[in-house]
């Protein structure tokens, strides 16, 4: 199996650039006829996000096919859920048992549950080579003794939310069985797991985690939510999100992929669609490489907002708010020694730093970070070609907005990273884009206006402070190296997430910089 990372990438993302336009998961297609029947698949959720990985480059490293969202309506085995009374409604089927409130399905096919279980249990017991897909077509499953939702065995199970129905399924506080192998969230599977249809789904993880794969785990559409007293969302050997919107709610990790013993597996994509998480612990998180390509990622709430040992961001927007730091490249690997790897410069000190086998990578997309800990923090190399990246970073001088132990480069792209003074980190003198580093001599207030003019009095950067900031690193395209440029604080500003345009109307003189002079002390006019 080859390594996601490979395709994960800053240039094999471009070149893997190649369905733009398509819904990841497919269109809904009624009426249509197959084999002199209806035909279903998965509608593009709500985004109508175009991926940047192209499904073939998934399909090949995944489990994921679309034409598993393809059926023949004739097929399906109709299951009604009730208390005590829980049957086979369309042709009998040899594949479905009912025991009580116990509803086990055993083959290959498409069933349709509809109905409700107030103490009862889904099971999918079928062949190691069976694809099992279960639509959910107004179904409620609460159990008050494990999981009502089981996967205990296939080759794939497909949690399909028919169109304009709502579904729930809740677990018990407290679980009968409590083995190792044992079932741990309200929708667990031992097997790959994909969710799709337009139709909504509620998940209660009263127990521990909402939704858990010990193998692969694809997201391709659905409106979900997840509320979880542990893990919110787990994919085993990778958690992928293709569309849909999905809202999670954690008393630990939002959202994840914890292989830590598979080479090249552990890895999370954000590949369209909408996710929203409030964590505990981490927001989103991998093992291995967490890439967001296109869609919108935010992490409302956590300790640490995305971790991974490899980070990249190609597309999308991803906007993070941490009590500790707001992107954080670590993890297991071994690190080695780098002879003072700041690049610029780092207040406070510094000098000899480990450098591990840790990297952020941006070449595109929006990433907005409000953090009390380090903004940008990675423990090996950081590398910023494209996109915009907003750092509104800590207050306190024990951390900075930007905190590279390698060398950070800076070769494209915006960057602004305002924070406290006594930590700050700017690129490194191997990058090709230049920038400029202000230091204030107190901090500056929330809703602080500061601006960039050359010398011919042209605005060529404006950013408005979230919060009080003492020092600002910026730089974008229109910095050259060497240019000296007018600091101001003040005047007009119509800015996204902090950056934007203004002028200089009624604005106040800072003093001046000189671009790609980058020293921990500096600032403008020495204020």
């Amino acid at each position: 199996m080859k390594s996601f990372r490979t395709y994960l990438s800053v240039t094999a993302l471009a070149l893997a650039v190649g369905l733009a336009g398509c819904s990841a998961a497919g269109t809904t297609s009624t009426g249509t006829s197959i084999t002199g029947a209806t035909s279903n698949s998965a509608t593009s959720g709500s985004s109508g996000t175009a991926e940047a990985v192209s499904l073939d480059t998934l399909s090949a490293d995944t489990h994921y096919d679309a034409d598993d969202l393809t059926w023949d309506a004739a097929s399906e085995v109709a299951v009604t859920l009730a208390d005590g009374a829980s049957a086979v409604t369309s042709d009998s089927s040899s594949a479905v048992k009912v025991d009580g409130d116990t509803v086990t399905i055993s083959a290959a096919g498409t069933y349709r549950l509809s109905g409700s279980l107030t103490d009862g249990q889904v099971v999918v017991a079928a062949g190691e080579e069976d694809v099992v897909r279960i639509i959910l077509d107004g179904a409620d499953v609460t159990s008050s003794t494990g999981s009502p939702f089981v996967v205990q065995s296939a080759n794939e199970a497909i949690v399909f939310l028919a169109e304009g129905t709502s579904n729930t399924l809740a677990d018990a506080a407290s679980y009968t069985d409590q083995g190792d192998d044992a079932p741990n969230a309200a929708l667990y599977s031992m097997a790959d797991l994909t969710i799709a249809g337009s139709g909504s789904l509620s998940v209660d993880g009263n127990y521990n985690d909402g939704i858990s794969a010990k193998d692969g785990l694809v997201l391709a559409a659905g409106n979900v939510t997840v509320d979880a007293k542990d893990d919110g969302i787990v994919g085993k050997d990778y958690a992928v999100l293709l569309d849909g919107a999905y809202q999670v709610t954690a008393g630990d990790d939002g959202f994840k992929s914890d292989n830590e013993e598979d080479e090249g597996r552990g890895w999370v994509l954000i590949n369209g669609g909408t996710l929203n998480v409030s964590a505990g612990d981490d927001g989103i998180k991998a093992f291995n490489t967490l890439s967001i390509a296109a869609g919108t990622a935010t992490v409302k709430e956590s300790e640490e907002g995305l971790e991974a040992q490899h980070i990249v961001l190609s597309g999308g927007t991803a906007s993070v708010t941490s009590n500790d730091d707001g992107v954080n490249a670590s993890g297991g690997s071994t690190g080695t020694t780098s002879q003072g790897g700041m690049g610029g410069g780092m207040g406070g000190g510094g000098g000899e730093m480990a450098a591990g086998d840790y990297t952020v990578e941006i070449s595109g997309g929006s990433l907005t970070i409000n953090s009390q800990g380090d903004g940008l923090d990675s423990n090996g190399s950081a590398t910023i070609t494209g996109g915009t990246v907003v750092v509104n970073g800590p207050t306190n001088d024990g951390n900075g907005a930007l905190d590279v132990n390698g060398e950070l480069v800076v070769n494209g792209g915006t960057v602004a990273a305002a924070g406290s003074s006594g930590m700050a980190v700017t690129p490194g003198t191997s990058s090709a884009q230049s920038g400029v580093q202000l230091t204030f001599g107190s901090a500056l207030p929330a809703g602080t206006t500061i601006q960039l003019a050359d010398s011919s009095g042209a605005v060529v950067g404006t950013f408005v402070t979230s919060k009080q900031a003492a020092s600002l690193v910026y730089s974008s395209a229109a910095i050259t190296a060497g240019e000296e440029y007018t600091v101001y604080t003040g005047g007009t500003a119509k800015v996204t997430a902090g950056l934007g345009e203004g002028t200089l109307d009624g604005a106040q003189e800072q003093g001046t910089v000189t671009a790609g002079e980058y020293t921990a002390a500096r600032g403008p006019g020495g204020r």
